[in-house]
């Protein structure tokens, strides 16, 4: 079936419950995506469903809204979850997690609860002896809370695959087959996924049989609604034409995304320097701030979000208009994931990549894998951006004169003028100039840096070693998979990935002590990891060969077909 096969019918025609259906009134709903109208009937029907739908079609709304209208709340919480939902990523079952929070909204008694890596178990386990409904979590922490006795899944009436293809890209195709394995036979299953490779058509085949297929066609896979834009900066200019930027163009709020951890924070002083309210968020950030930092920005206590792709996944904040490639991506999928976090929930969206003379292959490559032209922008001058002042600066006094101080004011102004003999412009003009708190009104041209300087090179690779190798049959896509997840690293992190008869190393930027303990309970194949600098080569990752009674060392590659095995 696919999307042209069936008119858009309202959410109204669907068949969901009273509850629900006022929930989604609640947040203004009222005609479904294309994903929600064919899988929201099929799901309130009881049957499988595998969907095939990139990122931003809805899909979330499409499995939460039905199963939130037959969960059967007079069976008591304590009894075990009777929904499981799997993600790939900790942001992701955040974001899905919050999804049936708000579309619970009037199911009161409804419990629904994240588990993840990177959070204590304390919080997850003193919830699970409670008693939840709904538990949407990564397979990770998942399997580990199985492994405790601390999940029981035997009462599930309800289990999603989200992002399937995803998890098993991440090495999660074992966890994903052992979870599902200890879940009843008469559960219902709906997976979704932006691609149908043979692994995931087996998982279908033999825990989703007979399992109806929607499909919505990607297109572009990039929003209409989103106007695509780019200028060429060099690097040492992009902060200059990041700031005129943020001050001519007309935003509610922007997320900026760069390549490293370390950027994060220097684009966010810079720019906080310069008198915007923006943070970062990275792998190293902890949940705990993460999540408060996301939640400044979806209330306008925060404008600007200076953030890495890993930390970014899964954040949905309608409020945020801009999305900046501050660093443009290497592939296309970022892209595609970038600009997907504005043009949120029907709204328009802006998204604006900066390109160095060095990376116009980049940008070609995502026109080309998109089939959209990405319009190129002039860097505002500095006449825009003061002119872009001086009208704020008129709204301003606009709407200062209907205050209710106003006349207060004026005497004030009035009395000071008459017993200093003072013209009561220059006085006001007085005020203003403390209102800027010293800074100048309007902007001067900078002087151009030297365009022989390009960006640095990414950081220094170090190689870490960890407890698992062949005999435990790991493969490099795992290990990627459980690093990344668990310490907040990106796949640009990694580079060469040596899979050893008793252990492994893999080569990653320094590590913080604060990932280093997110890592420290880290498993793979059930095994510890026990992560630590290899001290047999080295710390830059090169070096003669190793004498370790291991043999020569071999280096692992990354092969096509494991997103098949």
């Amino acid at each position: 079936m696919s999307e042209q096969d069936q008119q858009q019918p309202a959410f109204a025609d669907l068949g969901l419950s009273e509850p629900v259906m006022r929930a989604l009134a609640d947040v203004g709903y009222e005609t479904p995506s294309p994903i929600q109208a064919q899988a929201i009937p099929l799901l309130l029907e009881g049957r499988h469903v595998v969907g095939l739908a990139q990122t931003g079609t809805g899909k979330t709304a499409a499995f939460a809204l039905p199963i939130l209208s037959h969960i059967d709340l007079s069976v008591p919480a304590g009894s075990g979850p009777q929904v499981l939902v799997l993600a790939p990523t900790r942001e992701l079952a955040l974001q899905v997690s919050e999804a049936f929070g708000s579309y619970a909204a009037h199911l009161p008694d409804l419990r629904v609860l994240p588990v993840y890596g990177g959070q204590g178990y304390g919080v997850q386990l003193s919830a699970l002896r409670r008693g939840v409904h709904v538990v949407v979590g990564t397979p990770g922490r998942v399997m580990d809370h199985l492994e405790k006795g601390t999940l029981d899944l035997s009462g599930l009436r309800h289990v999603v695959l989200d992002e399937a293809d995803e998890m098993l890209n991440m090495g999660f195709a074992e966890d994903v087959e052992t979870i599902l394995a200890d879940t009843p036979e008469n559960k219902q299953v709906a997976l979704f996924s932006a691609t149908m490779p043979a692994a995931i058509r087996r998982i279908a085949e033999r825990h989703a049989p007979g399992a109806e297929q929607v499909t919505v066609q990607g297109g572009s896979r990039t929003a209409a609604n989103v106007t695509q834009r780019y200028l060429f900066a060099p690097w040492p200019q992009k902060v200059d034409a990041l700031t005129r930027i943020l001050e001519v163009e007309s935003f509610d709020a922007a997320i900026v995304f760069v390549r490293t951890k370390q950027a994060t924070e220097e684009v966010a002083e810079k720019l906080r320097a310069r008198g915007f309210s923006a943070a970062a968020i990275n792998g190293d950030i902890v949940q705990q701030q993460r999540e408060r930092t996301v939640e400044a920005l979806r209330s306008g206590a925060l404008d600007v979000l200076v953030a890495t792709d890993v930390a970014a996944r899964g954040l949905d904040v309608e409020r945020v208009s801009h999305v900046i490639n501050f660093d443009i991506p290497t592939d296309t999928e970022a892209y595609v994931h970038r600009i997907g976090r504005t043009g949120r929930a029907g709204r328009s969206g802006d998204a604006i990549s900066f390109v160095t003379p060095r990376e116009k292959h980049l940008l070609r490559a995502i026109e080309k894998a998109t089939k959209q032209k990405i319009e190129e922008m002039p860097k505002p001058s500095v006449a825009d951006v003061n002119a872009t002042r001086v009208v704020r600066f008129t709204e301003a006094i606009t709407a200062a004169l209907g205050d209710s101080q106003l006349p207060v004011l004026r005497d004030l102004i009035g009395s000071y003028a008459a017993d200093n003999d003072k013209d009561p412009l220059d006085v006001a003009a007085a005020i203003a100039v403390l209102a800027q708190d010293g800074e100048p009104m309007f902007a001067e041209d900078e002087p151009e840096p030297p365009r022989s300087k390009e960006r640095p090179s990414g950081p220094r690779r170090t190689t870490w070693r960890i407890a698992v190798g062949k005999r435990h049959r790991v493969e490099p896509r795992q290990i990627v998979g459980a690093l990344a997840n668990e310490g907040g690293l990106r796949r640009g992190d990694f580079g060469k990935i040596e899979i050893r008869p008793n252990f492994s190393l893999v080569e990653l930027p320094e590590l913080s002590a604060e990932t280093l303990q997110k890592l420290s309970t880290t498993r793979i194949s059930g095994i510890l990891i026990d992560i630590r600098p290899d001290r047999g080569r080295p710390s830059g990752g090169t070096g003669g060969p190793r004498r370790t009674g291991d043999g020569p060392p071999k280096k692992a590659r990354h092969k096509k077909s494991d997103q098949s095995r």
